[in-house]
């Protein structure tokens, strides 16, 4: 009876080391820039704290949103402002990290001499819909006293396309402006294609943040995956801010497949950091500069209190020794 006991307690112990051994999957939503670069890292390291990271690219922030609903994915990287209207719009979710900051530029036809956002009145300015890029452009026209909309009749015609596409239209000629992120808005710049406008942060939103998303069902059910999940993302930002070199190669060779030069990485980050960090207010300021300039089309729009969960992220970075 002993024999049998510790027979059945020995094959207890090996099913639970067998569980413990299962690697968790994570499905992550990301974009393909350049500040999103140590989010996409995240799967290279994801096996040393027994995860596996399923990456899938999106054209923007505002698509990942219904693969969320649907169940397809866990977690994202997102603008602010597409993770706010993702709430507003019944999304469930919760901001648990910043990991970018900056990487937006407007940037205008080199041969229409625009010198300033005034300039623009009776210009086409090209924009992606739900993007931090649409959302600090409208915020620079207000405050140069500008109206716009896609339709005429206002003083700026806003053309709203892919971030894809937004460069190709500038070549040409196709709008007289856009509002790009990094590094597609160096790229233009390097290529001739546009000259810098301005880097739109002179607003009461300042630079703004790229927000790490996560499901409420996976930050309340799958806790232990989730915590394991934020040392990931602190590990593998620490890695990109001290080790530029790796940064540059990890993000020109797999994220955009050689379809970057170094001057073009060089000059995104120069107008982008990785980040760890995110503050409510900076979410609640977002939020009611959507409200101000129409974006996102909230009846209800969220209160940042209510879903910017930040403990997960304060216990990785206290347990990686990151202040």
């Amino acid at each position: 009876m002993i024999l049998q006991r510790l027979l059945l307690s020995a094959c207890f112990a090996v099913f639970a080391v067998a569980v413990h051994a299962e690697t968790d999957v994570v499905r992550l939503g990301n974009l393909k820039f350049a500040h999103y670069g140590a989010v996409s890292y995240m799967k290279e390291i994801a096996p040393k704290y027994n995860l596996k990271i399923e990456e899938r690219i999106f054209a923007k922030g505002l698509d990942i949103m219904p693969a969320i609903i649907a169940g397809d994915i866990d977690v994202s990287a997102s603008a602010v402002d597409a993770a706010i209207a993702g709430r507003a719009g019944g999304t469930p979710i919760y901001v648990v990290a910043g990991f970018s900051k900056g990487g937006a530029r407007i940037v205008a036809r080199p041969d229409l001499n625009i010198k300033s956002i005034a300039d623009l009145k009776g210009k086409r300015v090209g924009v992606a819909r739900g993007g931090a890029q649409e959302l600090l452009l409208l915020a620079e026209l207000a405050k140069h006293k500008l109206t716009w909309s896609d339709q005429p009749g206002k003083d700026v015609l806003i053309v709203y396309m892919a971030f894809a596409d937004l460069n190709q239209a500038l070549q040409q000629k196709q709008i007289d402006a856009m509002s790009q992120s990094e590094p597609q808005s160096s790229q233009a710049i390097n290529k001739g294609w546009g000259v810098e406008l301005m880097k739109p942060y002179d607003t009461d939103m300042g630079e703004p943040i790229r927000a790490l998303v996560m499901t409420e069902k996976m930050y309340n059910e799958r806790r232990d995956v989730a915590e394991r999940f934020l040392r990931v993302f602190v590990e593998a930002t620490r890695t990109f801010i001290e080790n530029t070199v790796l940064a540059e190669k990890y993000v020109r060779e797999s994220l955009f497949k050689g379809q970057i030069t170094p001057q073009d990485y060089q000059d995104a980050m120069s107008n982008a950091s990785f980040t760890y960090d995110i503050t409510v207010q900076h979410v609640q300021v977002t939020t009611d500069d959507m409200m101000k300039y129409g974006v996102g089309r909230m009846a209800h729009p969220p209160v940042a209190k209510d879903w910017v969960k930040l403990d997960l992220l304060a216990k990785a970075k206290k347990d990686l020794r990151i202040q």
